[in-house]
């Protein structure tokens, strides 16, 4: 996203600015801090509360979201008003991780084993779905909205489509599009490249592996093992390289375009000494890297965040914190967070604690008009799929209409039908009848 800048009453367009965002444990006297990427100057930051590990997004570009640790609420500011927090969007439970579809439209969180989505346009709480059978550690949306990934601690990633789970019959639960069993260890973190329904996705878990898989055919592409859990796993945008954080601090860099055919490997850092990021002096809990894929940011529970040149393998910012490192993301800074005067195109409605809202529950919001149409039907309508039944039900009966015409003309044409065969029939005993006689009559 281009910012632009006004100098000498010329507006001119400047290169897009990347900044890292970051979370901490211990937040005492903020919650979030936004800082320049490559200059390490202090932008932003926002108060109010502890945001808990794969638990912060940003939504539409003018919100940010932090799922509160261990708490039952989802905290959300406007990216302008940052002393000020906009929301808490209530929960049944602590929420585990959070994220957002990148078109602005939902909002997931994962509530301990079930995973919630919400409408952002209207609050509704969609749909809980419940399939894992532990608490759901990361979410992840596809680049086009199209697909999410979730993982649990019951060593589980499952690919959702979400056109799937939104049509889903209400009597039905709703099935994941791919379940990935292959891990024997909880999840740990999971990035999902670019490529819509085709992209590919990498997984991470403390059974020592790092796995890649293919959204379209539910593949699995390739297996990494290594000598230590992985605790954080990250593409670059070309996806050239798949970046692994250790338990022991260590950050393994992985060449995905060396390996081709080639499904299981180890990764052995005396033999790739080269492709080791050291530095952390504790378990690396997050990573990101940037859009040219030359700088890889990294947190730990050191309570430092590092940036790195990915070339060298060198350390070139260090950042303290109070406490563990819960996030830490490199974004494109939003026309929002970089203009002081800007606003929400709307403002942020009251999400629903419950399905249905306001009938199984939730407070109704007062001083507001809560518009619904059609609610005697709520319930009896027909789906989309019983919808597409009927058109087809209605294309075949037309085009019986157009070709053979109404019931009448119908019967007629049987008739014709049935007296053409019987004209055939008796050319055809005509016609036998004559070739055996010729066959069978005596020669001269």
């Amino acid at each position: 996203m281009m910012t632009h800048v006004r100098s000498g009453g010329e507006s001119k367009m400047a290169a897009p600015m990347e900044v890292a965002v970051c979370t901490d444990s211990a937040a005492p006297m903020w919650s979030c801090i936004v800082w320049e990427l490559h200059s390490g100057a202090n932008l932003l930051t926002y108060r109010g509360g502890q945001a808990g590990p794969r638990g912060l997004a940003l939504l539409n570009g003018e919100y940010l979201l932090a799922a509160q640790l261990g708490k039952n609420y989802i905290s959300a500011w406007e990216l302008q008003r940052k002393d000020q927090l906009q929301q808490k969007i209530m929960c049944p439970g602590p929420v585990t991780c959070l994220t957002t579809s990148p078109n602005g439209l939902y909002v997931l969180a994962g509530v301990a084993e079930s995973i919630h989505l919400w409408e952002v346009s209207t609050g509704n709480l969609l749909v809980i779905l419940s399939r894992h059978y532990q608490d759901v550690s990361c979410l992840q949306f596809t680049g086009d909205s199209s697909h999410f990934i979730s993982g649990g601690k019951d060593c589980l990633v499952l690919a959702w489509s979400l056109c799937s789970v939104l049509q889903a019959d209400p009597s039905r639960i709703p099935a994941p599009r791919h379940v990935w069993s292959h891990h024997t260890l909880p999840i740990t973190d999971l990035h999902c490249g670019f490529g819509g329904p085709l992209a590919r996705v990498a997984t991470s878990s403390l059974d020592q592996t790092v796995k890649l898989w293919e959204v379209s055919s539910g593949e699995l592409l390739l297996s990494v093992l290594f000598d230590v859990s992985i605790m954080a796993v990250t593409m670059d945008l070309a996806e050239h390289h798949m970046f692994c954080g250790g338990s022991e601090g260590s950050i393994f860099q992985v060449d995905l375009f060396t390996w081709p055919g080639q499904r299981e490997r180890s990764f052995q850092p005396e033999q790739d000494t080269g492709k080791v990021f050291k530095g952390h002096r504790n378990q690396v809990t997050c990573l990101s890297v940037s859009t040219d894929g030359s700088v890889l940011l990294s947190g730990s529970h050191d309570e430092t965040v590092r940036l790195w040149d990915v070339q060298s393998k060198q350390c070139i910012r260090t950042v303290a914190l109070k406490g563990p490192v819960t996030n830490a993301t490199i974004l494109l800074a939003p026309v929002s967070m970089l203009s002081s005067d800007f606003r929400p195109s709307l403002p942020l409605p009251h999400f629903n604690k419950h399905l249905l809202g306001a009938e199984h529950g939730d407070e109704p919001r007062h001083g507001g008009l809560t518009l619904r149409l059609g609610l005697h039907q709520q319930g009896s309508e027909s789906s989309y799929l019983d919808r597409t039944e009927q058109l087809q039900a209605v294309l075949c009966s037309t085009m019986e209409k157009s070709v053979l015409g109404g019931q009448d003309q119908l019967r007629v044409r049987v008739t014709e039908l049935e007296d053409e065969v019987r004209n055939l029939r008796k050319i055809n005993r005509d016609l036998f009848d004559f070739s055996t006689r010729f066959i069978t009559r005596p020669a001269k």
